[in-house]
């Protein structure tokens, strides 16, 4: 019988169009144990999640029946999902002081860089008008 857990319920929302966010998310469910449901923002209807399109075009969304988090505390939900106690251990981190200051920090450079880094194309970059 497969296993099913609360993450079946949950959902990350990133932007398709951008290379380096597809590239990461794509090895993030490699590498973690659960991984909720993976959408991009062109994709579904932002209403259904409430969320509108300069929500989407900031940051990526972790997404449950209760809370929504975004950016860094996307990240850090979804880390506090996981099984193992060093991933959930690391998800809490990112989301104490000072480590969550630091992490937003971190969170917003890669969000303004990411057509710069590695996987990154120009369609990723936050400075090119809206598709």
């Amino acid at each position: 019988m497969p296993r099913h857990s609360a993450i079946d319920s949950h959902v990350l929302i990133y932007d398709g169009d951008c290379a380096f966010c597809t590239l990461w998310v794509n090895r993030l469910r490699e590498w973690l144990p659960v991984f909720p449901d993976a959408k991009t923002s062109q994709s579904i209807t932002l209403d259904s999640f409430a969320l509108t399109k300069d929500d989407v075009e900031k940051y990526a969304w972790y997404i449950t029946p209760s809370h929504q988090y975004a950016g860094h505390l996307a990240t850090s939900a979804l880390l506090r999902a996981q099984p193992r106690f060093t991933l959930r251990l690391l998800g809490r981190l990112l989301a104490t002081w000072p480590i969550s200051w630091i992490a937003a920090a971190v969170y917003a450079f890669i969000a303004r860089f990411r057509h710069k880094l590695p996987g990154g194309t120009p369609a990723c970059d936050p400075a090119t008008p809206l598709r």
